[in-house]
């Protein structure tokens, strides 16, 4: 109780026009590099880090938060208006939130998204400051066995609801599983899949996968449409001139959602971010997934439905709580963006563990303060105020709209990993991604099994190592027995009941 007393005091610093001022401009920056295919909120903070050296540590990390928040909510821009995820947590958003803009509620969805994002990640502030230390000692609950599951469950229920495309998505994971074997063994030192290329060694780093399945691809296949683009731009702001109220959600749209589906997300992606690694693109598939499953109309997904826009947003926002837990509780990042906050901690002397809250909790309260604010103060007045220009995008000519993305991307993918070699990748990366979606390979699973492919192999190899090469050690582990009938639970109601009762469309994720 005392801390969550000294987290509402810390809201009076942002009464500090400096103090606002620094959180304001990090919230600003984190959306605009999240809102950029190529830039992320971890780029941002990365060359963010040494302004802190010059600011007061309590600044620093209020500002860090602030731009946390900013890079999940911020990938929802391009998603929603040119279909081009600014960031891997808002691949789901971009299912529906393009189908929306096609049809000139490009406005609304973005209102559906903000308004998701500031539930879930006010809920998600709310869970950390309430529930912070004992979610820390639950997820130490999950060993390696358990792991594994989580992370298979996340990857098979994924493709399970691509209704008529499953095997489809299926080949596509493997893919994805197969590119992320390429280099050094993580636990023998022996490369794998190089081909005799020395530059495959370090293997295929995530942001050319990023770029190159949803950037590269996307401008592909925008080329040869350019016309009917610019003609579809100019009937939607002709037709439907944009103002600032058209971002606020009809009640009547919110009720049709539903209250408890922002909150079941919202816990979904709590919990995810508890898992070290597993980040805002498993909170947001999972709690998609789970508002499919659950849903009266699962066909009418991928075709711009707002509550899948709201489930996405609604977890990948609260992960933002989530992933805080085990970086401030035992200095285990949960995710790159928090990797950097734990190295703002040790900059100023400021060591995570089960004693900081207790000790030092006048230095942490601030920023879960600062996180608070910007999820539900920040992401709806951002939106309300620069909303229009948002939307204005689609009225820029394709032809230098898609040239400067490129441009961008291109350089995002070097700028990430400072090698030629991995910006080629991205492009070459693209081709393929651009014939696997033209022959309807969803490439969200394929760039989903890039993703969970090496902590996949790493917890298979590691639970069997410990129990001797014997595979029923994921039988009898009680968290992995659970993971386990959590898939059997989603496979049935994905795959095998409702497209029986009732035979769905497939998830339309191209």
């Amino acid at each position: 109780m005392d801390f969550i007393l000294l987290v509402i005091s810390s809201f009076e610093l942002l009464l500090n026009p400096v103090t606002l001022t620094y959180v304001v401009l990090g919230f600003l920056i984190g959306t605009i590099f999240a809102a950029i295919p190529g830039l992320t909120a971890t780029l941002a903070l990365a060359l963010l880090l040494p302004l802190t050296y010059s600011l007061n540590v309590t600044t620093a990390l209020m500002a860090c938060a602030s731009i946390y928040m900013a890079g999940m909510c911020g990938g929802s821009i391009t998603a929603t208006t040119i279909n081009i995820p600014g960031a891997p947590s808002s691949m789901m958003t971009a299912l529906e939130g393009y189908p929306m803009q096609q049809r000139g509620q490009g406005a609304l969805a973005l209102g559906h998204a903000s308004l998701g994002s500031m539930l879930g990640g006010g809920l998600g502030a709310i869970l950390l400051i309430i529930l912070a230390p004992f979610i820390a000692k639950a997820s130490l609950l999950v060993q390696t066995p358990g792991k594994f599951s989580l992370i298979a469950f996340a990857l098979i229920v994924v493709v399970a609801a691509q209704r008529g495309k499953i095997v489809k998505a299926a080949i596509a994971a493997c893919l994805g599983l197969m590119l992320a074997t390429i280099g050094l063994d993580s636990m023998v030192p022996i490369a794998r899949l190089t081909f005799g290329v020395p530059a495959l060694t370090a293997g295929i780093d995530l942001m050319p996968v990023i770029i190159g399945t949803f950037a590269i691809s996307e401008l592909l296949i925008q080329a040869g449409s350019i016309a009917e683009h610019r003609r579809m731009s100019k009937e939607i702001l002709k037709a439907q001139p944009i103002k600032r109220r058209d971002f606020i959600p009809p009640l009547s749209s919110v009720r049709e959602i539903g209250l408890w589906c922002y909150l079941k997300s919202s816990v979904i992606g709590y919990l995810v971010g508890t898992l070290p690694g597993a980040g805002g693109s498993m909170g947001s598939f999972l709690a998609y997934v789970e508002a499919v499953r659950t849903s009266k109309n699962p066909e009418s997904f991928g075709k711009g439905n707002p509550k899948g826009i709201a489930a996405a947003e609604s977890a990948n926002n609260a992960v933002c709580g989530g992933a805080l837990v085990p970086m401030l509780t035992f200095g285990i990042p949960g995710d790159p963006i928090t990797a950097i906050v734990l190295g703002v901690l040790v900059i100023n002397g400021i060591q995570p563990g089960p004693q900081l809250l207790a000790d030092q909790a006048g230095l942490v309260a601030p920023m879960l303060a600062s996180l608070l604010f910007s999820a539900v103060i920040l992401i709806p007045l951002t939106l309300f105020l620069l909303g229009p220009y948002f939307i204005k995008i689609v009225s820029i000519r394709k032809d230098v709209l898609y040239g400067s993305i490129a441009l961008l991307a291109v350089v995002g993918s070097y700028v990430a990993t400072y090698s030629v070699f991995q910006m080629y990748l991205a492009m070459v990366l693209g081709i393929l991604a651009y014939f696997l979606r033209k022959n309807g390979f969803p490439v969200i699973t394929l760039l989903l099994g890039f993703i969970l492919g090496p902590n996949l192999e790493d917890f298979l190899r590691r639970s069997l190592a410990l129990s001797n090469g014997n595979p029923l050690t994921f039988i009898t582990s009680l968290d992995s027995l659970f993971f386990i009938m959590l898939t059997l639970f989603f496979v049935y109601f994905l795959a095998i009941r409702k497209p029986l009762e009732n035979p769905a469309t497939p998830i339309k994720s191209s």
